[in-house]
């Protein structure tokens, strides 16, 4: 057994301590969760309302269920490397066993689709409304960045591509159906981050035309609407 300290630092940071057993805010009941994000004892008893752990046994609880992330995780024979297996050490103990085997994350680490990881990390920050939890999106950040500690080299780099889509922007049915697709495959809480600081319209609620779009990809000193004539 490994000591994982970024995985205990990550799981420590986000779940925080918690003396006293609180309810699950969808249920109202059952799960009951304490120390730092504890669910059941090492014996698999439930935590119930009204128990309390000391800081110490919060410890305790959570390196055994460290331990028992690892020993699955060693099953699936994944080619990971330590920053790897600690970034999925916290997601795992963050959204549950079952749904990571459910997901696509094995796939995609099987076939070192690095961006894919990176994707389905993101997917996980939304409550039962699908709004976005500030504290879980937070999470998947530093869970992606220390994931990818080793391979950062191996993803391509796109510096200013969506610059140079800009600049040669000319409302085609191509670029416009290439806008959509991408636009349906991003994150909605980055896209709503990236339509807030790029300023898209002065009036949100006037939509956009082609003309309108033409202007926003206007650079000063730059003569390619000339060109375009």
């Amino acid at each position: 057994m490994s000591y994982y300290p970024l995985a205990l630092e990550l799981i420590c940071k986000h779940e925080g301590f918690n003396e006293k057993a609180y309810a699950d805010p969808e249920t109202g009941g059952a799960p009951y969760t304490f120390g730092f994000g504890t669910q059941f004892y090492p014996d698999g008893s439930p935590v119930k309302s009204g128990h309390c752990c000391t800081k110490q046994k919060a410890l305790e609880y959570l390196m055994h269920e460290i331990r028992a992330i690892e020993k699955e995780l060693n099953e699936l024979n994944l080619h990971l490397d330590e920053y790897m297996r600690q970034a999925l050490i916290s997601f795992i103990h963050s959204v549950g066993w079952k749904p990571f085997l459910y997901s696509a994350l094995i796939d995609c680490i099987e076939v070192e689709d690095w961006a894919g990881v990176v994707e389905e990390f993101s997917q996980w920050i939304f409550d039962q409304e699908h709004q976005v939890i500030g504290g879980l999106l937070e999470r998947r950040r530093e869970e992606s960045m220390l994931f990818l500690t080793e391979v950062k080299q191996a993803i391509p780099k796109c510096e200013d591509l969506l610059l140079t889509a800009f600049r040669s922007y000319a409302a085609s049915a191509e670029q416009v159906s290439a806008i959509r697709k991408l636009e349906q495959k991003i994150n909605p809480y980055v896209l709503a981050e990236f339509a807030n600081d790029f300023s898209i319209a002065k009036d949100p609620w006037v939509p956009l035309n082609d003309e309108s779009l033409d202007s926003l990809f206007q650079f000063p000193g730059d003569c390619w609407h000339e060109d375009r004539a």
